[in-house]
């Protein structure tokens, strides 16, 4: 299954590359942290490396390298504001439990 974004999300990442003018998308990675186990990694995407995998979302690019991809395959990346706060959140239907504050997640 694709990583997908939600409108909010690649309206977010849309402006974010069109303001600073380059990049190729937005990267999605997790390491090994957190207090449920792992947590998600993400940046601008600078370039496609050859062992990275890239799904088309809403008309941009969501670069996945191929360690991460078994963890966030099928995630959907919304972008949420509320109040002064904004973030990425990830609905990740591998997931069997996540932190409180929903930046890390337990397999």
């Amino acid at each position: 299954m694709p990583v997908t974004l939600s409108p909010s999300a690649a309206e977010r990442v849309r402006n974010f590359l069109a303001a600073r003018g380059h990049g190729v998308g937005l990267r999605l990675g997790i390491k090994k942290t957190g207090c449920s186990g792992y947590a998600y990694v993400v940046n601008y995407a600078e370039e496609v490396l050859p062992a990275d995998v890239v799904f088309e979302a809403a008309g941009v690019k969501v670069v996945v390298d191929a360690e991460s991809l078994p963890f966030v395959d099928g995630t959907e990346v919304d972008f949420v504001k509320q109040g002064l706060n904004e973030a990425f959140k990830f609905r990740n239907p591998k997931a069997k439990a996540e932190c409180g504050c929903g930046e890390s997640f337990s397999l």
